[in-house]
């Protein structure tokens, strides 16, 4: 369970205005041929997706999704040995470093089974519960990076790129800096407590951002609260959809294809009554990769970013607020 010594200082969204009915999901059926160039069009006018089909085998995700609820279930005592997140280790309340809040806590963790081993042994000791999670994890990273990699190199046939894995093999590379996020949203009684004469004022569980790295798989439990932001900058609520994943287009592939894709901004609106779990694996590149247009894709067109690393990238990222425009301070000009 959270704990909150001021929920009264929590984050609201005031007249949330957030539509639920008039906005469709993109869905990719990643077994059929026409994959790529929908892939391609849901980067292109949302940066965001759904996928069926996708591969993942369901004992996987419900494995970790159990292992997941079993430690959050634990005592705070407990679930803090694994370390104030500097960025990794376990968190609540607290996101980042700049004062952002939000009605959640989480554990968040390197891909590295090396890491993920020394993490979950600070916490769990000598019994069995640290291999109980760690295989959970390993498995479950393995089947959705494949995934992730299967995705990307789609993209890469619909926008008729040569090599097809010039983006999946910065996910494949063994220096590849990934990272998985486990969150727990349990129900809040502060949104019980605000009453209905605050109109459709909301406790933000994940206050609005976009991802940093290439591409975000997630997946959560059969509870709402994801929303995401549409081009003209109104909000509209992602369906629950626990067999499925959601597919965020991250910064650095936004950098890839010189906006040619655009990261998606989305947050988490907290649920009054149930327990929203998510688990979201991100796709890094190496620290030491440079991210930039890829030449292929300029078509004579000026890049609209200047060339960095992902570790000054990430760095930056890491010093900002979440809702800040992280790309601002690589950006060649104003977008038009």
């Amino acid at each position: 369970m959270v704990v909150l010594s001021k929920p009264e200082h929590f984050p609201f969204l005031k007249n949330c205005n957030a539509n639920n009915l008039l906005y469709e999901i993109p869905l990719i059926d990643l077994s059929r041929p026409e994959s790529m160039t929908e892939i391609v069009k849901a980067c292109e006018d949302f940066g965001f997706f759904k996928v069926i089909n996708h591969g993942v085998p369901m004992d996987f995700i419900r494995r970790l999704e159990s292992e997941a609820v079993e430690f959050f279930s634990l005592p705070l005592s407990e679930k803090e040995k694994a370390g104030p997140p500097s960025p990794f280790g376990y968190g609540n309340k607290q996101i980042g470093r700049k004062g952002d809040m939000g009605w959640v806590e989480y554990l968040l963790l390197t891909t590295n089974p090396d890491f993920i081993s020394q993490k979950l042994s600070s916490i769990f000791g000598e019994s069995e519960n640290p291999d109980k999670l760690r295989a959970a994890l390993n498995e479950y990273i393995s089947a959705v990076r494949k995934m992730a990699c299967e995705i990307l190199e789609l993209m890469a046939d619909g926008l008729k790129i040569q090599p097809r894995n010039v983006f999946s093999k910065l996910l494949m590379d063994e220096e590849s800096d990934s990272v998985v996020r486990l969150n727990h949203y349990p129900p809040c009684p502060e949104l019980e407590r605000v009453g209905s004469g605050n109109g459709n004022r909301k406790v933000i569980g994940f206050g609005e951002h976009t991802d940093p790295q290439i591409i975000s798989v997630l997946r959560s439990n059969n509870t709402s609260g994801l929303q995401i932001s549409l081009r003209d900058g109104s909000w509209v609520s992602v369906p629950p959809d626990q067999d499925s994943f959601f597919i965020n287009v991250g910064d650095s592939l936004q950098v890839m294809t010189n906006r040619r894709f655009q990261s998606v901004r989305h947050r988490v609106i907290a649920n009054s009554l149930k327990s929203r779990v998510s688990m979201i694996y991100f796709g890094g590149p190496p620290l030491c990769e440079k991210i930039a247009p890829l030449p292929c894709l300029m078509d004579g067109e000026e890049s609209f970013y200047k060339e960095f690393t992902w570790f000054e990238f990430k760095k930056s990222v890491f010093n900002s607020n979440l809702a800040d425009n992280r790309l601002g301070h690589y950006e060649k000009f104003a977008a038009s």
